[in-house]
């Protein structure tokens, strides 16, 4: 199925008022879903072909041990506040290039610090602090992009 199939498909479910529907194939999986907006969201899942699939033999055994290592650590950042991303852009930790960070790894911030930068649209928004205490963690590398609601800093409010 090519891209203006699945145009052409996206445009009759519109049309139709369905709220959502599901189209499966041999090596895909489309699932379309309008709600009150206007707008469709779209779910396309290329699922891997018979030929990639890992024989039986050679999957890998659970990972029960990984989990178990993986929980410590969780409950260990549970009692730090997580600082997150209110928009969707690119990460700066420095206000010029020339000048320096923000914040470092053991800086302590009060409430309405500047923490970072992200830079939409052309558009550099300075991202503040709402709380006070220690940056334990910095999670998203200088200049890379970030999400909405991506977590940034780990903070230790004690």
């Amino acid at each position: 199925m090519d891209i203006r199939e699945i145009q052409n498909l996206i445009r009759f479910v519109a049309k139709s008022g369905a709220t959502e529907v599901k189209l499966e194939m041999d090596d895909f999986k489309i699932t379309i879903k309008t709600g009150t907006e206007s707008t469709p969201e779209i779910t396309y899942i290329q699922q891997p072909s018979i030929s990639q699939a890992l024989p039986q033999a050679a999957a890998p055994q659970p990972a029960a041990p990984t989990a178990a290592t993986a929980t410590p650590a969780e409950d260990e950042d549970s009692k730090y506040i997580t600082i997150k991303s209110p928009i969707i852009g690119t990460f700066y930790r420095r206000p010029a290039p020339d000048k320096a960070v923000f914040v470092e790894v053991g800086s302590t911030i009060a409430k309405g610090d500047v923490l970072c930068v992200i830079e939409a649209m052309k558009l550099f928004n300075e991202i503040e602090s709402e709380y006070s205490g220690k940056i334990v963690k910095i999670l998203v590398d200088d200049m890379s992009p970030v999400e909405f609601d991506q977590p940034l800093f780990l903070v230790d409010p004690s």
